[in-house]
């Protein structure tokens, strides 16, 4: 769930799509460079091979390029194809991630190439003070930005997980667990749980081994603890007990295993012990 408050400046949004490039050809080089078999690989998402991840980025970009470059026209497919789950039985997710693995692995890699660069312009394009259209709540070009860097981080994560490989954390991490803190209401609501008025200190270690901090610094409820494991908790990529991150206080505490940055119903919990 991408938020919607983020500031709005053509200097933000330059460094956010910087960032989105950087974090994406991250995964495009874990990808590049496998044999076609490999992309058949299972990744930790049930039933979603290396393919599967990445066609699923290619899906999404696309749908947001069309938010960004066409609102009226994302409004009007959207509520076609979203509209017509109940009486179809349909997932689009899942269907647009199937199509997408079952393409030849260089061609699927060119478009989602192709797509995210599309999607950039795109944003680069947004006036500063516009609204798009969302599965979710409206956004700001610079939210759905900071959203596509989490999802692909994510979504990088498990297909790093498949290849066996670990990926150093960067400071575009700051993105993802700027979404894990501004989602903590939304974590609560999706759950069937009122949204807590208690405000929460977040203080992690930076992969520089700086701070990041976010709410009142004499909060009584605060989460510390690395800023890579949170960001694997609030993507829901780790189990909470395979984390180095500490709760102090009522709302913390239930806050940490329900917390997920993303829009739309949690999912399944990773197994403990999962983690490389």
């Amino acid at each position: 769930m991408a938020d919607p408050n983020v500031p709005e400046s053509s200097s933000v949004l330059a460094g956010l799509l910087a960032d989105l490039r950087a974090e994406s050809g991250v995964l495009d080089g874990l990808v590049a460079a496998l044999d076609p078999d490999d992309w058949a690989l299972d990744t930790p998402a049930t039933g979603w091979t290396v393919a599967h991840q990445i066609a699923h980025l290619a899906w999404t970009d696309d749908w947001s390029e069309l938010a960004a470059r066409d609102p009226e026209a994302f409004v009007a497919e959207s509520g076609r194809v979203f509209g017509e789950l109940p009486a179809a039985g349909a997932d689009p997710v899942e269907d647009g991630a199937a199509r997408g693995a079952g393409e030849r692995p260089a061609a699927l890699l060119a478009r989602w190439r192709a797509g995210r660069e599309r999607l950039a312009a795109a944003l680069a394009a947004v006036p500063a003070d516009a609204r798009l259209p969302w599965l979710g709540p409206p956004m700001k070009a610079a939210s759905m930005a900071t959203a596509r860097l989490m999802e692909t981080w994510a979504h990088g994560q498990d297909v790093a997980d498949a290849l066996g490989v670990r990926r150093e954390p960067t400071a575009r991490l700051r993105h993802v667990a700027h979404l894990g803190v501004r989602t903590m209401g939304f974590a609560f609501t999706v759950h069937g749980l009122p949204a807590p008025q208690t405000p929460v200190r977040v203080e992690l270690t930076a992969p520089d081994g700086g701070s990041w901090t976010w709410g009142p610094a004499d909060a009584g409820d605060r989460v510390t603890g690395p800023a890579l494991d949170f960001c694997l908790l609030v993507t829901r990529r780790r189990h909470r007990d395979d984390l180095a991150l500490t709760a102090v206080g009522e709302v913390a505490t239930a806050w940490l295993p329900i917390a997920q940055a993303f829009a739309g119903p949690p999912g399944a919990d990773r197994e403990a012990g999962s983690s490389l």
